[in-house]
């Protein structure tokens, strides 16, 4: 139930959010689709732990691909 709380809250951030924040990812997946990824593979705390992470690294310049 938090995995679909979380996964529409992603969704949420992804219609309102600006686009030049959301164009801003250093890394390919982007760090939303990289948290849809991490929540739905391996589940809410594990998903959020690994997002959060994600989202501290996500400091430019630099970049790449980085799966969950």
């Amino acid at each position: 139930m938090l995995v679909f709380f979380s996964i529409r809250a992603i969704y949420f951030y992804r219609a309102v959010a600006p686009k030049s924040l959301r164009s801003s990812c250093r890394f390919n997946p982007s760090c939303s689709e990289y948290a849809l990824l991490a929540l739905r593979k391996y589940g809410f705390l594990v998903g959020w732990r690994m997002t959060l992470n994600r989202i501290y690294r996500c400091q430019p310049p630099g970049g790449g691909d980085d799966f969950p």
